[in-house]
């Protein structure tokens, strides 16, 4: 029979409607029904490519007898953290706050007002690793909430009254300038892990946010170091088993210091965000190999992720079917010397062995290999190395295919149409750049609304019921502000301002300080607001980010205003943890440069002189370049105001800090005035 979840939108939630678990989706509802049966509320949170929220699911969610002690005992809820980040948010702070750790699943034990007093991840079946077996804990928690009532309740409240006092104000505080960005990167380059590229140890997340940073800060002030950490930790990752060797996309992350063995589910975000790096290492430096992992990226994309509306959907599993029934994490993706002879042949089963790293022993379990590239590409025929891939592709498609999230989250959709609009536009492939404003015209159609307000999340074309978080405004209105840049099309940039005016009038203090959820939204124990970047940029310097932009496109002081005081959080966090704060870092690399702001104006679009200047103008390294593209004194963008063709030939104007360089008609002369 049956549980609430059936009714869910959330592919997540879906997969527990038939739990023998009593599941309540959030909401005032389930906390009721505690508060009338007098019972602790149990809150887990997952989401649908989690390896260990499926393995918690079958052990104890899917076990009659666990499930008839949590019905008898507790109210469960299940939250699907991709669609509620706000729960997610201020519970995880929670776990993280009492335990100094935090994951998914995640475990919390709470009152029915929702205030919680004691917290966990994933929970074993039975005691393993010197912690306790999920029925222990429920039987714990259970007597606790019987015999000490007194306790928990005050525990509870402790734990809301610190999570109070955690809220951020900047106090006039300014943006970063010069001394904070050189303190960063001297940070970063402490951390940096020289023999192997990226920061830190295992596991290894791809530094999306941070390599952005390097690659501004490098086009701005010539820094060669800055360059060579984001240039090999790019080489590095694409070159190990985090990347999709035959199909292109990257992995979640790394569970080794090489970038060898991935946690193979694959997400939108870490998708759409390293595509972007790579366009631009590429934009940088020309480098052959980056352009290559850009566009397979976005290839990967549009051919795995996009939905039927032109969504793209959240994420791939990381398990799938082995061929015997079995769900194995990786099943999908590894390979054994037998299976590379199977496809290939004798001939070529042993060199591509050696291509891709695949041993008898194995790299990752049971004598399978994670395909990696250990050898130079050099070593072996390009036509070659063509083929091979092209055939094994093919025969994994075979396999069957991990699951699939096909949620369309805001935020995420946001951040693709971003790289895939300039990935589309740097190499002339004007599919990615459809790609790309077809899911901006779902964002428009489906996750906005009358009054301009966003929807977190869509599936089939039919919007949730959650609201949009700060995230979700802040990175679809920078989607949109690229898409317009890209297309010449000024309704994007006029979205992205409907979209930015509810970040100043709904998300912020009125000092600088942003909110994660709107002063209008849902309450829960605490407001969240948190300024450093996780998987994603925070919404926090996200919003920055836009504003800066919206302010360059229109020259509107308000959201310039908005964005300097929001950038004053990075001035304390740049120094002392700039791999946290890689977003803001490269929003400040932008307001030093200006940013600059370029207007190219032609007769008619589709000019040949005219797309040669537009393109070189979005080609240029200057951070934060905003680009207008359009008719002579065209209406589609304030910055074509007043600009005219020079003697009857296409013209590009570029500005910055109220000072503007002579219009020219040159190429490179536009090319040089863009140069960081």
């Amino acid at each position: 029979m049956p549980n609430r979840l059936a009714q869910a939108a959330s592919p997540y939630l879906l997969q527990h409607a038939d739990n023998p678990v009593d599941w309540w989706p959030w909401g005032t509802d389930a906390f009721e029904e505690a508060r009338r049966r007098d019972v602790p509320v149990f809150l887990s949170v997952g989401y649908s490519a989690c390896h260990w929220c499926h393995v918690m699911a079958h052990e104890s969610f899917e076990d009659d007898g666990t499930a008839a002690y949590l019905n008898e005992h507790f109210v469960s809820v299940k939250v699907d953290r991709e669609e509620r980040p706000d729960v997610d948010a201020v519970y995880m702070e929670a776990v993280q706050a009492a335990t100094g750790q935090g994951g998914w699943p995640m475990s919390v034990f709470m009152t029915p007002d929702g205030e919680p007093f004691y917290f966990g991840t994933y929970f074993p079946p039975e005691p393993r690793h010197g912690m306790p077996s999920f029925r222990q804990v429920l039987e714990g928690v259970r007597q606790a909430w019987s015999t000490r009532r007194d306790e928990v309740t005050e525990v509870a409240g402790k734990i809301v009254r610190d999570l109070a006092e955690r809220e951020i104000t900047l106090g006039g505080a300014h943006a970063p300038g010069e001394p904070e960005l050189a303190q960063a990167l001297l940070g970063l380059t402490r951390e940096y892990d020289e023999q192997r590229g990226g920061f830190g140890g295992a596991p290894k997340f791809p530094p999306s946010m941070v390599l952005e940073f390097l690659l501004r800060h490098h086009a701005r002030t010539g820094s060669e170091g800055a360059l060579q950490m984001a240039r090999d930790t790019c080489e590095r990752m694409a070159r190990g088993g985090l990347y999709d060797q035959l199909g292109g996309g990257f992995a979640r992350y790394s569970v080794d210091r090489d970038w060898a063995i991935p946690h193979f589910e694959k997400m939108l975000y870490d998708n759409a965000l390293l595509c972007r790096v790579y366009a631009h290492l590429w934009r940088s430096t020309g480098s052959e190999f980056a352009r290559r992992v850009a566009l397979e990226t976005a290839d990967f994309m549009v051919r795995e992720l996009r939905t039927a509306e032109g969504g793209f959907a959240s994420a791939l599993d990381a398990d799938s079917d082995d061929g015997s029934g079995r769900h194995v994490e990786g099943a999908y993706y590894v390979w054994s010397p037998g299976q590379l002879r199977e496809v290939l042949g004798e001939e070529d089963a042993e060199p591509a062995a050696r291509y891709f790293g695949v041993t008898e022993e194995g790299t990752f379990e049971q004598g399978a290999s994670v395909l990696q590239l250990p050898q130079q590409d050099t070593v072996f025929d390009a036509e070659w190395v063509a083929s091979v891939r092209r055939r094994l592709l093919s025969a994994r498609d075979g396999r069957p295919a991990p699951g699939r999230d096909d949620k369309v989250v805001a935020a995420w959709n946001g951040l693709a149409v971003a790289a895939l609009a300039e990935t589309g536009a740097y190499f002339d492939r004007p599919d990615l750049v459809e790609a790309a404003v077809g899911a901006a015209d779902l964002l428009v159609r489906v996750h906005l609304d009358e009054h301009a307000r966003l929807f977190r999340t869509s599936r089939d074309g039919r919007a949730g019921a959650n609201a949009g978080v700060l995230e979700d405004y802040a990175d679809v209105a920078e989607g949109f502000l690229t898409l317009a840049s890209v297309t010449g099309e000024g309704v994007w940039l006029d979205f992205a301002g409907l979209l930015l005016d509810h970040v100043l009038t709904r998300f912020t203090d009125g000092a600088g300080a942003l909110y994660d959820t709107a002063a209008d939204a849902e309450p829960l124990i605490r407001r969240p607001q948190d300024p450093t970047d996780n998987a994603t940029p925070s919404g926090w310097t996200a919003a920055a980010g836009a504003l800066l932009g919206y302010a360059a496109h229109t020259g509107s002081e308000a959201h310039r205003t908005a964005a300097e005081r929001a950038l004053g959080v990075v001035t304390g966090l740049g120094p002392r943890v700039p791999r946290f704060v890689g977003w803001g870092l490269s929003v400040a690399e932008a307001l030093l440069d200006g940013p600059r702001e370029v207007a190219v104006v032609g007769a008619a679009v589709d000019d040949p002189q005219a797309r040669t200047l537009h393109r070189t103008a979005l080609l240029g390294t200057a951070p934060g370049a905003v680009v207008a593209y359009g008719a002579p004194d065209g209406e589609e963008f304030p910055l074509l105001a007043g600009r005219s063709l020079q003697d009857g030939a296409p013209t590009a104007y570029v500005c910055r800090n109220f000072t503007c360089d002579a219009p020219t008609t040159d190429p490179d002369r536009l090319r040089t005035a863009l140069d960081g």
